[in-house]
């Protein structure tokens, strides 16, 4: 195994010790999840939450549960600190970020505790780099309240319809409204640009909606400055799923293979702009659209367990 020559008196000084083969399994989805500069670090004997935020209305959050780890060993019921997710991404990628296929930078990450920096043993091709980062004191993260008993609507898309989407509509629009509906138009995307208004509609029987779960007609906006660093989730993602709850709060969770073709997942909140009732615009219906391909059926039900703090998420019980 990678950078297994550390001894164990090394690693009992850490309160937390992580390691992968492959580091682009982290970097990916930090780089999901990078629209400001730090990030809230939040370990668990479960696993890792990596927290960003943007001014009190945009929350993003990656989960990397334990067993995606080689070895994941936590001395504390839980481990936190703040880093320069920058500084963090540079490191990781200090060998090139190579995708060669075979070639890989195994990762060791390793922290003391508080006031101690966040230490990366990086390996590539029998050369071992270390790079300390310094840490500080993480503030505690804006509570959305987005509990799913309060969730009023909830659509599970395969991600290539919502990448299709974004690619019709006009990202001139300062917001995009969303309307989900028990009847028609469903679940309907709009935007108001240089070009126009246009709707993009999803039938509730499409073979791109997986889960179609409506109580009432809602129609909420949102800025586009604070869902456009979500679209870097959606890119690495093979599902997604829409929710929103009885404010007009939006959740957007992601379900995502990293190169292992192991599952992790990446959630974004956002708070609503304005609400507004829907208007006659340009419609584009994407009922029929066939997709390259189909990925194997996941539970409807796993995103369910995201709006929950990471502790205790026990994510063994998300795909049963």
């Amino acid at each position: 195994m990678p950078l297994s020559t550390q001894s164990q008196a090394d690693d009992e000084q850490y309160v937390l010790v992580a390691s992968l083969d492959n580091a682009r399994n982290l970097s990916n989805l930090l780089k999901a999840i990078t629209f400001k500069d730090h990030a809230i670090f939040s370990a668990t004997p479960n696993g890792l939450k990596v927290t960003v935020e943007e001014s009190k209305c945009l929350q993003a959050n990656a989960f990397i549960q334990a067993e995606i780890f080689q070895e994941f060993t936590i001395r504390e019921d839980s481990v936190g600190f703040q880093v320069n997710l920058t500084v963090l991404l540079d490191c990781l990628s200090i060998f090139g970020g190579s995708t060669v296929p075979g070639v890989s930078t195994a990762l060791r990450m390793c922290y003391r505790g508080y006031g101690y920096p966040l230490t990366l043993f990086l390996e590539e091709g029998g050369v071992v780099t270390v790079c300390k980062i310094n840490t500080q004191e993480p503030e505690e993260p804006v509570d959305f309240e987005f509990c799913s008993t309060n969730v009023t609507n909830k659509v599970i898309l395969q991600s290539e319809s919502l990448k299709e989407a974004f690619s019709e509509l006009d990202m001139t629009s300062e917001v995009l409204q969303i309307t989900m509906s028990p009847s028609q138009p469903y679940f309907r995307l709009s935007t108001f640009g240089n070009s126009g208004n246009a709707h993009y509609d999803y039938p509730k029987d499409s073979d791109m909606m997986e889960l179609f779960r409506c109580d009432k007609t809602q129609t909420n906006r949102y800025k586009m400055s604070l869902l456009k660093p979500s679209t870097k989730a959606l890119a690495l993602s093979c599902k997604v799923s829409v929710r929103t709850d009885s404010r007009g709060f939006l959740s957007l969770q992601y379900l995502v293979r990293n190169d292992d073709g192991q599952i992790c997942f990446v959630e974004y909140f956002c708070c609503p702009d304005e609400e507004y009732s829907c208007c006659g615009c340009l419609h584009l219906d994407v009922n029929g659209l066939l997709l390259s391909r189909r990925l194997e059926d996941v539970c409807c039900d796993v995103f369910d367990y995201l709006h929950l703090s990471f502790s205790p998420l026990c994510f063994q019980h998300l795909l049963h």
